[in-house]
């Protein structure tokens, strides 16, 4: 009689079928129902809260790491329990400073692939008001300049 020969390689079965919209919480709000100036506000509140609280997580860590540098009479459990805690600090200061280097790269290709014609409209704009100006100075600049040489002229005539 043949045995059936047993593994412990996981055999693929069917998954059952997602159902997400269903375990949405019903309070959620869909992004139709705000406006786009609400959506953006909620957005940057999200990126501020973000950015804070790694901030908060890097400030704490290095106060409590400074804290435990002291130094005393301190024996081997002591001086264990520090170390780990040493440890543990330096590890979430590592891991808040990872965030906020994913979020400076996140913020940066928002930059990157967003709309440019906001940015383009104003760059243009601003570019003819300058240019207006620098035309207007170089009028007065002119008319001073014409002043100028036209006094001199006139008393060595007279």
């Amino acid at each position: 009689m043949a045995e059936i020969h047993q593994t412990d390689v996981s055999r693929p079965s069917a998954l059952p079928t997602a159902n997400l919209l269903l375990q949405r919480a019903p309070s959620a709000h869909h992004p139709t129902d705000q406006t786009s100036l609400d959506y953006l506000n909620a957005v940057e509140k999200e990126w501020n809260d973000r950015v804070d609280a790694d901030i908060e997580v890097l400030v704490e860590g290095m106060v409590e790491l400074v804290n435990l540098a002291s130094i005393g009479n301190k024996d081997k459990f002591v001086v264990a329990q520090e170390a780990f805690i040493a440890q543990s600090r330096a590890e979430s200061m590592v891991r808040a400073a990872n965030s906020l280097l994913s979020i400076v790269h996140s913020l940066k290709l928002l930059l990157l692939l967003s709309d440019e014609g906001h940015i383009t409209t104003n760059r243009d704009q601003k570019m003819k008001e300058i240019q207006e100006e620098r035309a207007q100075i170089k009028q007065q600049v002119a008319e001073l300049l014409d002043e100028l040489l036209k006094k001199p002229r006139d008393a060595t005539q007279s």
